[in-house]
């Protein structure tokens, strides 16, 4: 019988370390529904002299890349299901997010993405900041790659009381880079899980 175990990729980018929570989130619920998880992040793209104008910028992009490595082509190929992390840039996916994503060309073109699960999650730093069309953004290269995309909809209760979105999970961070709240962090965990479940129903039915 073929091994029915879902591998998850959680590929992320985050700057200030909120993204960087709800991807931890997103694996500990999937590993909770036995897959077997990779979490990475992608690098940035700009030079360390504009990082030099955020304080503390470089070297947290430093720890996170030590601490996760950067995603490869082999993570995506070997993944069952991928979930996807960005802050939002402007109501958008970041740059350095949309940079990986755009590199995945030779995998689609190869047809090795087609029903691979697939969800999202943001941090924002306001309440109208742009999470939910930064999360739906993030569809659209989704339905091009082939993947099947597993929306958290309103399964579970701390979505019902509007922790996170339907879209996927998200965070607000105010100002300060405040940390994702406990309910906002349940709500990743669920959806780690939820995407596992399916990822997993899809590779036994292949």
């Amino acid at each position: 019988m073929a091994d029915s175990k879902a591998n998850i990729l959680v590929a992320f980018y985050s700057r200030d370390g909120s993204v960087e929570a709800l991807a931890k989130a997103v694996a500990e619920g999937a590993r909770g529904a036995g897959a077997e998880v990779r979490v990475r992040r992608v690098p940035d793209i700009v030079s360390a002299a504009v990082m030099a104008h955020v304080p503390g910028w470089e070297e947290r992009s430093k720890r996170m890349l030590a601490a996760y490595g950067a995603p490869t082509l082999a993570d995506v190929e070997w993944a069952d299901g991928i979930v996807w992390g960005t802050p939002t840039r402007f109501g958008n996916t970041s740059a350095e997010l949309k940079a990986f994503i755009d590199s995945l060309g030779g995998l689609w073109f190869q047809g090795k993405l087609n029903g691979k699960a697939s969800g999202v999650f943001t941090s924002t730093a306001g309440p109208h900041g742009g999470n939910e069309t930064t999360l739906v953004s993030m569809y659209i290269p989704m339905a091009h790659l082939g993947f099947i995309i597993v929306p958290n909809g309103y399964t579970h209760g701390k979505l019902v009381e509007g922790h996170g979105t339907p879209y996927g999970s998200s965070s607000m961070s105010g100002q300060h880079s405040a940390p994702p709240t406990p309910d906002e962090l349940e709500v990743a965990r669920h959806q780690g899980g939820r995407i596992t479940q399916v990822a997993a129903a899809l590779k036994a039915a292949r």
